[in-house]
């Protein structure tokens, strides 16, 4: 299993399958044929359906650029991949070399026949079951683990990590006006911010909050902000929103959120390996389903809870989204995804709650749930995954437009 430096990444939205691993695949082809004058790139699947309304095109054109670069769209051949990209290096009529490159979610990518652009294994426990088991044998908190696996330089990483989470916090709720992308969207976290009512409840004020958090992140995402993938941009929101608004109202220190993200950051790795976080492959509840199960986790821990308390918050919080569709209307991370974002954090906190009471009555292991995740999301027809060729991006009846 990877870093957590390979699951949080920092970087541009509004995709990290369709901006962030395209951008990386770009950058990387570029290095490799210095002496190329055009540059041949072929968008499948999802990348070719949703690639304008995502950013793709933009994104490789000016990543590669000032060469010149054709832009092919192929929506009908099958790959083995759902976001599968051809590129060609040419020198006048001479090809110099050509890779096939998958993104596979949370801005990676594997380039078929080279595996040394894998990231380096750094733990060797890829189940929770056996993570938990080795925990209580050396009497170990999760993010214990964490450190003891990744070193104490991953606080540092993790500090740069919460840092922009807070900043894209700041400048999401300082903006107002339509996102970008034809949808006349307007943002929502200035107003969701703002808004006071006489009469309201604590708990109403706690939706209220955690919602324009959410807002402002996946707006800023939207926007081609600067995000962190948690685990991917389209779902980057729920973990800073729920963790901002509880070092508010709980007084948690910045090494306690710290230690929540290492928590949160590690059961979306158990995912990552083990089923996938990318939408294109199983649908949003890869995506949105990981991100509140981590947050729930990185709750859990924040409050002190028991290793199995903690394993139960996340399992709920993942349980609940099994066979959540991703059905982006036009292409874009807008409808329904920011919108998501936000309720998928409120779930988080109610399955911290439910953890909270009803740990020690389970019969469902987070093991069992994220396998179960997986077939489910391979299951789904293609059109609810990532694709917009179905459920409200279909009934929508709009034309694709552009990022």
């Amino acid at each position: 299993m990877k870093s957590l430096r390979d699951l949080y990444k920092i970087g541009r939205g509004p995709s990290s399958s369709h901006t962030m691993g395209p951008q990386k695949a770009a950058r990387l082809f570029a290095q490799a044929f210095p002496e190329a004058e055009r540059h041949v790139v072929t968008l499948y699947g999802s990348l070719a359906k949703t690639g304008e309304g995502h950013g793709t095109d933009a994104v490789l054109r000016e990543t590669l650029a000032p060469k010149e670069v054709a832009l092919r769209f192929d929506r009908e051949s099958e790959t083995p991949h759902p976001n599968t990209m051809d590129f060609s290096a040419w020198s006048g009529e001479e090809e110099l070399g050509a890779w096939r490159v998958f993104s596979v979610g949370g801005g990676d990518i594997r380039i078929e026949g080279q595996p040394a652009y894998e990231a380096e294994e750094v733990y060797k426990l890829e189940q929770f079951t056996q993570i938990a088991e080795y925990c209580r044998e050396k009497e170990l908190r999760l993010w214990q683990f964490v450190e003891q696996q990744e070193g104490e330089g991953i606080w540092d990483y993790l500090e740069e990590v919460w840092n922009t989470m807070k900043a894209a916090i700041r400048a999401g709720l300082a903006v107002e006006g339509n996102l970008p992308g034809g949808l006349g969207i307007q943002r929502k976290a200035r107003y969701l911010y703002r808004q006071r009512h006489i009469d309201e409840t604590p708990q109403t004020r706690e939706n209220r909050l955690v919602c324009s958090y959410a807002f402002a992140v996946s707006e800023q995402n939207a926007c081609c902000g600067e995000i962190v993938t948690a685990p991917t941009c389209g779902a980057c929101a729920v973990m800073p929103s729920v963790l901002k608004y509880m070092q508010e109202t709980r007084g948690c220190s910045d090494r306690e959120i710290l230690q929540a993200l290492a928590t949160g950051g590690l059961m979306g790795n158990l995912i990552k390996t083990n089923a996938s976080i990318s939408g294109a492959e199983c649908g949003c509840q890869a995506e949105i389903g990981s991100a509140c199960a981590m947050a729930a986790a990185a709750l859990a821990e924040l409050h002190g809870m028991e290793i199995d308390q903690i394993e139960y918050a996340a399992e709920v919080a993942l349980e609940h989204h099994l066979g959540l569709t991703c059905d982006p209307i036009g292409g874009l991370v807008q409808i329904p995804c920011i919108e998501r974002n936000a309720v998928a954090a409120m779930r988080a906190i109610n399955a911290l709650n439910i953890a909270n009471f009803l740990t020690y009555t389970r019969k469902i292991s987070f093991d069992q749930v994220v396998k179960t995740m997986y077939e489910t999301g391979r299951d789904l027809a293609r059109p609810y995954r990532e694709t917009s060729e179905g459920g409200l991006a279909k009934l929508m009846d709009l034309e694709k437009p552009h990022c």
